[in-house]
């Protein structure tokens, strides 16, 4: 297979070839008639192995999982890594029984103690079989393998299920499954040749004073319009999200330039993923960015996702004291919409802290809301934080923030994404009203 892409951290195809690599074999084996067997991989309650070892320690226990795989493996098939804790593997010239056969010794290599410092850890994994049938497709395979897995770990886990035993998907699931081939496709293209563009969305303070404004990236390729609830998750699962985070980096780099360059000296905030921060050349790779752009570090903001608040690996807090060292500021987003670890907070050097709209749409009418709101804003003042509310779309929302003493918002309010030019002509407006 060409351009074959290797998963760092397990020597596997990563998620994007072991697709490709599964169309050729579909596609080979619907003109041979040889069997064909993919065998969908899911390691059993993991996030608990993340949530009590940090992601760091995660990683360490998937690399050990991958050597095991690997050697029960050996020459039968090709193995890729399509999840934090997922793998398929596709074996050629295999009957059920061979399957069978193969999945329980897989279960077996999994299950010995691994070390995690004074700790042991055991595991058990969750697998989905399914037998080529003629005329299928990869996307029609690769989903009765994935349903067989769900149906595995809905049992309990620590066992395999074949395709056929389980509930089967609907013509819905297919076509899902399809779609998103569809869009890794798409997103690869817009790497490749420039379907990607960042719109910006103003944060404000009550005076009307801009104090930032947040790139959200778009993808347009071939015609087709992504949204980004689309795109993401998709590209999330792959090692497409780091090379998305890179480009946007790159990009806000260039625009705060532009911004500057038209005499509008304004920060630009960048969402960077936990793919970019546990990489050791991350901050790098961001003095690369700022100085190639020739910009001042000052202009540019990180926006962190809160599941950073569970890695306390050396290399997230390396990579976020030399953003903040070389003077990039750092801000925490969508901050209490997921599962975070308040007593790591402390530790994130963080000068702004953004909540998400899910605390907004319900105000002011829901009083528990506030008082949640009222809490982080509390707690993040006290930490010496900036405080934003995000989402905001009707004058009485922006007011109960501003009782609430938010320190600034964002949200269709005030004004909707655009994309750069009209974000200049916007600004100038604004500084002649």
């Amino acid at each position: 297979m060409p351009d074959a892409q290797i998963d760092a951290m397990t020597g596997f195809l990563d998620r994007y070839s072991i697709l490709q690599l599964t169309e050729e074999m579909v596609a080979l084996a619907n003109e041979s008639g040889e069997t064909l067997t993919v065998l969908w991989i899911d390691l059993d309650r993991f996030k608990q192995v993340n949530g009590s070892f940090g992601y760091e320690g995660g990683d360490s226990i998937i690399a050990v999982v991958a050597d095991r795989l690997r050697d029960v493996i050996n020459l039968q098939g090709q193995v890729g890594r399509v999840g934090a804790d997922e793998f398929v593997c596709i074996v050629p010239g295999l009957d059920l029984e061979g399957a069978e056969q193969l999945a329980s010794n897989l279960l077996q290599a999994v299950k010995p103690p691994l070390s995690m410092g004074d700790f042991k850890v055991r595991l058990t994994a969750s697998i989905g079989i399914a037998m080529h049938e003629q005329e299928e497709d990869a996307a029609e395979l690769l989903e009765r393998a994935d349903w067989a897995k769900i149906t595995a770990k809905k049992l309990g886990g620590n066992r395999c299920i074949i395709s056929g035993n389980e509930v089967v998907p609907s013509h819905m699931g297919i076509i899902q499954a399809r779609e998103d081939l569809e869009v890794e496709y798409l997103l690869h293209t817009a790497l490749d040749q420039g379907g990607l563009q960042l719109h910006y969305q103003p944060i404000l303070d009550f005076s009307g004073k801009v104090l930032s404004v947040e790139a959200l990236m778009r993808c347009n390729v071939n015609g087709k319009s992504i949204p980004p609830g689309r795109f993401f998750p998709v590209a999330e699962k792959s090692e497409l999200i780091a090379r998305l985070g890179e480009w946007s980096l790159l990009e806000a780099a260039r625009q705060a330039r532009r911004l500057k360059d038209s005499g509008l000296h304004t920060t630009v905030s960048v969402n960077v993923s936990r793919a970019q921060l546990v990489d050791q050349k991350f901050s790098q790779d961001l003095q690369a960015a700022i100085e190639g752009a020739d910009v001042a570090p000052g202009m540019i903001e990180l926006e962190l996702p809160e599941s950073i608040f569970m890695d306390t690996s050396e290399a997230v807090q390396a990579n976020l004291r030399a953003a903040r060292d070389i003077g990039v500021k750092l801000a925490i987003d969508n901050f209490g919409t997921g599962v975070s670890c308040l007593a790591n907070i402390k530790d994130i050097p963080a000068s702004k802290l953004k909540f998400g709209r899910s605390f907004i749409t319900t105000q002011p009418q829901d009083k528990r809301s506030m008082s949640v709101v009222k809490a982080m804003i509390q707690m993040g003042k006290d930490l010496g934080m900036t405080v934003i509310a995000e989402g905001v779309e009707t004058k009485e929302q922006m007011e109960s923030l501003r009782e609430l003493s938010v320190d600034g918002i964002q949200g269709y309010y005030y004004a909707r994404p655009m994309d750069v030019d009209s974000l200049s002509s916007w600004l100038k407006d604004r500084e002649h009203a």
